[in-house]
């Protein structure tokens, strides 16, 4: 059981942390004919809307209030409802998610009660869907942001029926699957016959693609009218801690029962979602996923002795920390150093001594002081890796120094094997191995290996 400590620094050094607005805007992003909207100062809605265009290299529709000082003290009232005028006007989007930040949270502006003030002034906004979510950034991080405003979505939007359409299941993506994650999660529910509803379904909106049209809202994601019909689904499976109480939340609304999964990278809990699956729809596995599960299963036996004893150090939000460095761990490695940015229930149970809620600066220093080998953060711990003379293998959000980061996949049998090839391919660069002709060695082997051939010279020849 692992210890969670939260060190008592004056500042964040090279900050781990994002924060919640910037959640509760990106699961917005995965809504269709949305445009998010953070009720704050401009400085922090360019913050995040850069953050995001470097990750996917992409247009991001995010707007804001641009709350000044006058308009602070007075109340916000005003920019808000000036803000969804125009916005309607020029955008004309389905849904308005606005999301608070620390400077109209500390002021304490009732969004809620101006959101109805609004309504009864402005008829014409009775075409759009309006949702608000708390998010003061100066608690919490952006895992948190996300869940309540998944959470809010559910609450605002889903509708209770009174049928159920056995053949309709729910998914609750928590931020740290990407569009190829949720996309190849999709591929598997339609093999068990089943229609998902998405939510977020950053696959519609954030997967690169090139729209036929220019449209001033999100280019895709799930429709207004999915999120209302989420209450006559047989089933909502939710992946991420985060999204617990999304699910907890449609379950009191609409009586939907559900099952958390909280990581779906490695063998054991995809064995339990195809179990899952199979008990729903009373059918067997397909073939295909028998065969990914083979395969998987081949690919651990070739890379663990790669993996056995290597010191990882990782730093992520706390869901993402907990399918990597769980997944890391049953595959012989080491969990060294373990940085998050919020508290989580998943957090003491990470095989693991301590968990540390800190930055990039502490995930440096402990990494630097056990040795480690492995590094896994975000772009913003490539100049700790240069320091360190150690792989980064780049995790989580923000990615902006690599292509790709939408279409990378983790999930599933086949992602949790891609995954296992590229890190042990890393593994396999940063350290000098016997011939493979005397192949595979031992895991006690491995350490010796890495210094010298451990084969006498005369009955070898490799040249180590």
């Amino acid at each position: 059981m692992a210890l969670v400590v939260e060190p008592k620094k004056a500042c964040a050094v090279n900050p781990l942390k994002m924060s919640q607005p910037l959640g509760a805007s990106y699961a917005f992003l995965g809504l269709e004919s949305c445009m998010p909207l953070m009720h704050g100062s401009q400085g922090c809605t360019s913050f995040g809307l850069v953050l995001m265009v470097r990750h996917f290299r992409e247009a991001i529709p995010l707007q804001t209030t641009a709350m000044n000082e006058v308009t602070t003290i007075l109340g916000g009232l005003e920019n808000i409802e000036q803000a969804l005028l125009n916005i309607r006007k020029r955008n004309h989007p389905q849904i308005i998610a606005i999301c608070s930040t620390g400077l109209t949270e500390t002021k304490g502006d009732d969004v809620d009660a101006y959101l109805e003030l609004i309504r009864q002034r402005h008829p014409e906004l009775a075409d759009t869907a309006l949702v608000h979510v708390s998010t003061p950034d100066y608690v919490g991080a952006f895992e948190d942001g996300f869940g309540r405003a998944v959470t809010a979505l559910v609450r605002t939007l889903a509708t209770p029926v009174t049928t159920r359409k056995p053949r309709q299941v729910n998914l609750l993506a928590g931020w740290h699957l990407t569009a190829g994650d949720i996309g190849e999660l999709r591929d598997l529910f339609a093999a068990f016959g089943l229609e998902a509803i998405v939510l977020p379904d950053v696959s519609g909106s954030l997967d690169g693609h090139i729209p036929d049209d220019w449209l001033g809202t999100t280019l895709g994601g799930t429709p207004l009218a999915s999120i209302r019909a989420m209450g006559a689904s047989a089933l909502t499976i939710a992946v991420g801690e985060q999204m617990r109480s999304a699910a907890m939340e449609l379950e009191m609304r609409a009586g939907v029962p559900y099952v958390l999964f909280d990581r779906l990278t490695g063998l054991e809990p995809n064995d339990s979602l195809l179990r899952t699956l199979s008990e729903l729809t009373g059918k067997a596995v397909p073939p295909r996923y028998r065969r990914q599960r083979s395969q998987l299963l081949d690919a651990m036996l070739d890379a663990h002795f790669f993996f056995g004893n290597v010191k990882v150090a990782i730093a992520a939000e706390p869901d993402l920390l907990w399918a990597m460095g769980s997944f890391l761990a049953e595959m012989g490695a080491e969990l060294t150093v373990c940085v998050t940015t919020t508290r989580s229930p998943l957090l003491s149970r990470l095989p693991t001594n301590e968990v540390v809620i800190g930055d990039l600066e502490d995930f440096e220093r402990a990494a630097q002081a056990a040795g480690c080998d492995l590094l896994l953060t975000h772009s913003h711990g490539r100049q700790a890796a240069q320091r360190l003379g150690k792989p980064l293998y780049r995790i989580g959000l923000p990615l902006f120094d690599r292509l790709g980061n939408a279409h990378r996949v983790s999930v599933g049998y086949r992602g949790t094997r891609d995954l296992l090839f590229d890190v042990g391919n890393m593994l396999i660069d940063q350290t000098p191995h016997h011939d493979p002709g005397h192949w595979p060695l031992p895991p006690a082997s491995l350490a010796a290996a890495a210094r010298t051939c451990g084969v006498a010279d005369a009955a070898c020849g490799c040249g180590r």
